[in-house]
């Protein structure tokens, strides 16, 4: 079967290439480095012994930070090697890290792509976070003797059964991998049931919640805050990590809330930063709209502000007072919840949380997340916590308690880690 899926993807080369053509239309980034997917680049220099940290895109990066970080103080005599597998994952990378570590595209799910950046990168140990999983890649880490962990593993049910389908990959795919450090219990038993060995599994929570809240964070918060609003105090609602089909609807809500609250400052955070000039468009053809890549310092009658810069998502969101968090009222699953939680920001989603079904739960338990189906109770729901804002503020103490009482799973993570790497 595996052979069979490898045939079929090396048929779909074209319609690869061409996909990538195809958003390098709105992002530039897409049509550049195309060498490295195919395993072409540099070699690793020097004897040093690596460990590879695969993360897919911006919130997995952002999630393995703390962590690398960590190996990094805990291996100083290792090289990091980071992969992506999009441009703003990569930038995120180079921005953050940039020299400290190795870093290239991850290679395509193909044999003579993973063995040409095996051969070049040497690694020790392959840590792959949340759920990229992909059965030449695993194949060809147990082929050349590298150990696998799936680190803050998570695995919807509905992910679950699409692995159920395939379970003729999936099954031997499972069984080489060395640990998974999943989330939750509930992650931990569809990996098992869909072939993992049991004693390959470790629940280790979530190191989402492991997120730090600098001072250069909270100074870059209070900066914002003070760009935006000009020293005329005024709510601040942001919608983060909006999709494609959300901001119309986050509109109209806005629309609805101003008949009460016109001194509302509506923030909207695109996705993806092919997303943002759109979404200026569609916000200014409506209301007085300005770009936070300006820098400038806005008037009292600005109305939206659209967040159209990488990497200041946290801060934005402690600069806010309230928090919808996009990806939920499209069939996406959701985006970090513990983010917000973490400011002690009231937060409402849209019902489409998959991704982050443990989070959800929690807060939803702490009553610190509302969930809304239509603009329209969106809108009431607003109204009323910026009418009485001592309600908000229970929300976002509930939201910070959840936050800090489930801590604690980097240093379970590491411990795995630490074990792989002195078994092999």
């Amino acid at each position: 079967m595996r052979a069979l899926y490898t045939l079929f993807f090396y048929l779909c080369l074209p319609l690869v290439i061409a996909r990538l053509l195809w958003r390098a239309r709105s992002a530039p980034a897409y049509a550049q480095r195309w060498s490295e997917r195919f395993g072409f680049f540099p070699a690793r220099q020097g004897s040093l012994p690596a460990i590879w940290v695969h993360a897919v895109s911006v919130g997995e990066t952002l999630a393995a930070l703390p962590m690398i970080r960590a190996l990094q103080q805990r291996y100083p005599n290792h090289q990091l090697i980071v992969t992506t597998t999009t441009p703003t994952g990569s930038e995120r990378v180079k921005a953050v890290l940039g020299d400290e570590v190795f870093h290239v595209y991850a290679p395509y799910d193909l044999p003579d792509c993973l063995n040409r950046f095996l051969k070049r990168t040497r690694p020790a140990l392959a840590i792959i976070m949340e759920t990229e999983l992909w059965p030449n890649t695993i194949a060809a880490c147990a082929r050349h003797r590298v150990p696998v962990v799936v680190a803050n593993a998570r695995l919807s049910e509905k992910s679950a059964k699409g692995y159920q389908r395939l379970s003729a990959i999936a099954r031997p795919m499972l069984a080489n991998i060395h640990c998974v450090a999943a989330q939750h219990s509930d992650d931990g038993e569809r990996f098992v049931s869909l072939g993992l060995p049991a004693n390959a599994l470790a629940i280790t929570g979530n190191i989402k919640f492991d997120l730090t809240l600098d001072q250069p964070q909270r100074a870059l918060a209070q900066q914002f805050r003070q760009r935006w609003c000009n020293e005329t105090p005024r709510p601040i609602f942001i919608a983060a990590s909006t999709h494609e089909g959300e901001d119309e609807l986050l509109l109209r809500a806005f629309e609805l809330i101003r008949q009460q609250r016109p001194d509302l400052l509506l923030l909207i955070v695109p996705r993806h930063p092919e997303r943002f000039e759109s979404v200026y468009q569609l916000a200014s053809a409506r209301y007085k709209t300005a770009k936070h890549s300006e820098g400038q310092s806005l008037s009292s009658d600005t109305q939206v502000l659209i967040g159209d810069t990488m990497g200041e998502l946290m801060p934005m969101l402690g600069a806010s007072d309230l928090v919808f968090m996009g990806g939920t009222w499209v069939d996406n699953g959701g985006h970090n919840l513990i983010e917000p939680a973490a400011w002690g920001k009231p937060i409402f989603s849209g019902l489409s949380l998959f991704n982050f079904a443990e989070v959800s739960r929690l807060l939803l338990e702490a009553q610190a997340l509302k969930l809304v189906e239509t603009p329209d109770v969106l809108a009431q729901q607003i109204v009323q916590l910026l009418e009485q804002p001592e309600l908000g503020q229970i929300m976002g103490e509930a939201g910070q308690r959840v936050a800090e009482a489930n801590r604690g799973a980097l240093v379970k993570l590491l411990e795995v880690i630490d074990s792989e790497l002195a078994k092999h």
